[in-house]
């Protein structure tokens, strides 16, 4: 029976397809397959030497920062956490989704914190990519492998970059915030002795934004945390596989055992780096003590008139 909907339908599903197998993927299949190739040199590297580490010594490491970041307790539970990881026989696979979170998180903060950098400098900027970011952050995650797989195809690389896209967002507009909350008269004293733009981002802007974009860098680990377990949907590996292999197979055991492990890997990735922001020497020193470590660095460059008049 005929319908006025009829004569609204638009064939979206259609255009999409035209526009992405048609023309897309057969044009820049090469620069695709070539934005894999240092992530995946990344993941390698990480995930080989992870899995050559003792494990007693990877658990001593990770013991030793949990200590020096989060306290005695935090240590202890590391220990216990990763002994218990390696007794219920999932060490490989924790240590193949740790190398797959450090990877994405490096790769976010090599493309977030400058970013966020131009963001906080330009507004016009950040009017042109905070929409950008509003979707990524509102887009369900496993929409993120559609067009992934379509693009990247199936694998552990694919899989980072779904991760990178998905965790992006964080740091990006923490780092711009941090920048954006310096006062005003601090810089206006750095211009007063003849900073230049570079010397007061990195002297002044930066250490203070610190604790700031350390926040943003730890909520984008634990979006990696969560995206790297759906990614195995796609082939990425992992303690991910474990849960979804156990899922499909209706294996509670499996299934808990690799939940377990991807628990404790999050608390212990996230109080640590957690106790990095807490402990960042320039958060915790006074205002005043971080614009007289400045000045100082800085009082070569004054102006004359202000040297004179000092």
């Amino acid at each position: 029976m005929f319908s006025p909907a009829d004569l609204a339908t638009l064939p979206f599903d259609d255009w999409v397809n035209a526009f992405v197998r048609g023309w897309l993927v057969p044009n820049f299949r090469p620069v695709f397959r070539a934005a894999q190739v240092p992530i995946s040199m990344v993941l390698d590297w990480l995930d080989a030497l992870f899995n050559w580490l003792p494990m007693l010594l990877t658990t001593a490491l990770f013991g030793a920062a949990a200590w020096k970041t989060a306290g005695r307790g935090m240590a202890i539970f590391t220990l216990l956490g990763f002994a218990f990881i390696d007794m219920i026989g999932l060490w490989p696979e924790t240590m193949t989704t740790l190398a797959m979170i450090i990877t994405s998180v490096l790769f976010c903060a090599v493309i977030g914190i400058p970013a966020g950098i131009l963001a906080a400098r330009s507004d016009l900027f950040w009017r042109i990519v905070r929409p950008i970011l509003d979707v990524m952050q509102t887009i369900p995650s496993f929409v993120y492998l559609v067009p992934i797989v379509m693009l990247f195809g199936v694998g552990m690389a694919p899989g980072i970059i779904a991760t990178i896209v998905f965790a992006l967002p964080p740091i990006v507009r923490l780092t711009n915030l941090g920048i954006r909350n310096v006062r005003g008269d601090l810089i206006e004293a750095a211009d007063a002795f003849g900073s230049t733009g570079w010397q007061t981002l990195w002297d002044l802007q930066l250490p203070l934004a610190m604790r700031t974009i350390m926040a943003g860098l730890n909520q984008t680990l634990m979006l990696s945390l969560s995206m790297v377990v759906i990614a195995a949907l796609i082939g990425a590996g992992g303690l991910g596989l474990i849960v979804n292999t156990g899922l499909g197979r209706m294996d509670v055991g499996q299934a808990t055992a690799g939940g377990a492990a991807i628990v404790i890997l999050a608390i212990v990735l996230d109080r640590i780096t957690q106790g990095l922001a807490e402990q960042n020497g320039v958060s915790r020193a006074p205002l005043r003590q971080t614009l007289a470590n400045f000045l100082r660095l800085r009082g070569s460059a004054a102006p004359v008139g202000a040297q004179k008049a000092g």
